[in-house]
């Protein structure tokens, strides 16, 4: 099996599944598509015809297939748990989506499975895979952990300056653009999504925090105004500080996500997967744009980067409304590491390669989720231990 495509299942056909993990799978040259499943039949007719694969609509005969090597979960987060304990006691690796779970027993519960167990596990937050955080990622944490000084450092008071004991400690800024006219109606029943996007989307942003700032929670303060607009505020033990700032009644006209890190007298910025900027950093280049997905206009905006990016979606809205179909706004997607995170937890399995994002970075980042949940609620700061 070493150099062989993995086989996986993919359970779960939303929309989702359908346009990141089923193609990514398809498509990929270190893993195969062997099985969807799904509760509907309609979803799963239209994946045989376009992929001639094979469906099951029980997730335990999936799980269970002896052609399944392992499986991708891609259910809504009330139906993860019962997934992950099948593939457990099957002993196959296992990709979900977050968040892996709606509860923090179930959260737990399923850490402990997976402890227990020893099976490899991947949560879906992939931005740890995308390219342009890969690359911004390691030139960060090589200047917290290896600085540089820099030789144009304004320094004004020289050798009189008196030390600090927070001098060096990194700040992390992240802004969040999303529209909620997008989401389904999945994301306003209870049932399903008690938490709402502090939970289902909040986890890729505490995670992005954890990872680059490389040290452990202390407290969590929140506000948010409905369901909507949040604004959360993340304390290390170590002395860094993280601002997550989610708004929802925004565009897709503009870039979702902005990254701004700051440390060691330097700065890394990265716009929407796009491009990143440094300063201050000796060696390391100044600005770096990334190739984007799915490009229908590749005559405009050729330089790429945020400034081509926006020429592109300018163009693609002009198109969607005089077709009359807003699906002709998505085009020139940037790389959010999808397809790379599977080939990368592969590599994993095969240990051929890193943890990509295991099961304990992945508690620690949705706690963090749950204790804004918490200081939103409660309207105080909220200390990690209680979570």
């Amino acid at each position: 099996m070493k150099n062989e495509k993995l086989r996986f299942a993919v359970i779960g056909c939303g929309m989702f599944a359908r346009s990141q993990h089923i193609p990514n799978l398809a498509r990929s040259a270190k893993a195969n598509l062997q099985v969807c499943c799904d509760v509907s039949e309609e979803t799963l007719a239209g994946l045989r015809q376009q992929y001639q694969v094979r469906t099951l609509t029980d997730y335990r005969a999936a799980v269970a297939d002896p052609e399944v090597d392992a499986v991708c979960i891609a259910t809504t987060e009330s139906l993860r748990l019962p997934v992950i304990r099948a593939a457990v006691e099957a002993g196959k690796p296992i990709y979900c989506e977050k968040p892996i779970g709606k509860t923090l027993e179930e959260l737990y519960a399923i850490q402990k499975l997976l402890h227990e167990s020893k099976v490899p596990f991947c949560a879906g937050h992939n931005r740890r895979s995308a390219p342009a955080m890969l690359e911004a990622h390691g030139i960060f944490r090589q200047q917290m952990e290896h600085p540089k000084p820099c030789p144009w450092r304004f320094n004004r008071e020289g050798e009189q300056r008196k030390d600090l004991p927070e001098d060096g400690v990194a700040g992390m800024s992240v802004r969040i653009n999303d529209d909620w006219y997008s989401w389904k109606s999945w994301v306003f029943d209870k049932a399903q999504a008690p938490h709402g996007a502090m939970l289902f989307e909040m986890t890729h942003f505490t995670d992005m925090c954890n990872w680059f700032l490389k040290a452990e929670p202390e407290c969590v303060t929140a506000m948010e105004s409905g369901m909507l607009n949040h604004a959360t505020m993340i304390r290390y033990r170590t002395g860094e500080m993280a601002t997550i700032m989610m708004g929802s009644n925004g565009t897709f006209g503009y870039p979702k996500e902005s990254y701004e890190l700051f440390g060691n007298g330097s700065a890394v910025v990265i716009q929407h997967l796009l491009e990143y900027r440094t300063a201050g950093i000796e060696g390391a280049l100044p600005h770096k744009v990334f190739p984007v997905l799915g490009d229908r206009h590749p005559d405009i905006g050729t330089e790429l980067g945020l400034t081509g990016w926006l020429k592109k979606k300018e163009a693609a809205c002009r198109e969607a409304a005089e077709k009359g179909d807003s699906r002709l706004i998505f085009t020139a997607e940037p790389d959010r590491g999808h397809a790379r995170a599977m080939d990368r937890f592969v590599d994993e399995i095969r240990g051929e390669g890193p943890v990509v994002c295991g099961i304990d970075d992945t508690v620690l980042a949705t706690r963090v989720a749950f204790a804004a949940i918490k200081s939103a609620q409660e309207g105080r700061l909220v200390r990690m231990e209680e979570i």
